[in-house]
């Protein structure tokens, strides 16, 4: 069985842990071979020196979705781990991957930007929060909106959960929506 999930949240809301976790967890239950398509990383081979443009931000989204899609087609499991600060980025996913399912990493902006200034993270930007405060940035949650998802199939809160339990959240929804039929 094929499918893709997309976790979204804030910069720092633990999305990339999260991810991680959920594929060693599917991992552990016998789903082998899921891919985590990292934006940050993508990103980097995209888009070199990124500008974060609206422009820029179409290109990386709807090349993410077709490598989702490609690698669907071809029998291996996704997890994409990205912001994507509009629905429409989301939605084109969903559009476009069968069995697609969306998670939603709440987090507080105050906890995202402590855990931003703390994390070292292998892809992502450094100093996303602090960068916000510049004339030209586009930091979502800041300076350009995130649009939470409105119907996702699974809602985990960073905050109040740890990292285990929202991934365990996430690959129950995997396991009981792809997995037991």
């Amino acid at each position: 069985m094929t499918w893709a999930v997309w976790i979204t949240g804030l910069p720092g809301s633990g999305k990339t842990v999260i991810a991680q976790k959920v594929r060693t967890i599917l991992e552990y239950r016998g789903v082998a071979s899921v891919k985590v398509l990292e934006l940050d990383e993508v990103r980097k081979f995209i888009t070199p020196q990124p500008t974060y443009s609206d422009d820029e931000r179409e290109l990386v989204y709807a090349s993410l979705v077709y490598m989702a899609k490609l690698l669907v087609e071809c029998g291996t499991p996704v997890i994409i781990d990205a912001t994507a600060n509009r629905r429409k980025y989301r939605e084109r996913a969903r559009d476009t991957i069968p069995n697609f399912a969306e998670v939603h990493v709440k987090c507080s902006l105050d906890t995202c930007m402590e855990r931003e200034r703390r994390r070292k993270a292998k892809y992502a930007p450094s100093g996303i929060y602090n960068k916000a405060t510049a004339k030209e940035a586009t930091v979502p949650g800041v300076n350009v909106p995130y649009e939470e998802p409105t119907k996702p199939e699974v809602v985990v809160d960073s905050e109040t959960m740890s990292v285990k339990a929202c991934a365990k959240k996430v690959g129950e929804f995997i396991i009981q929506e792809w997995y037991k039929r």
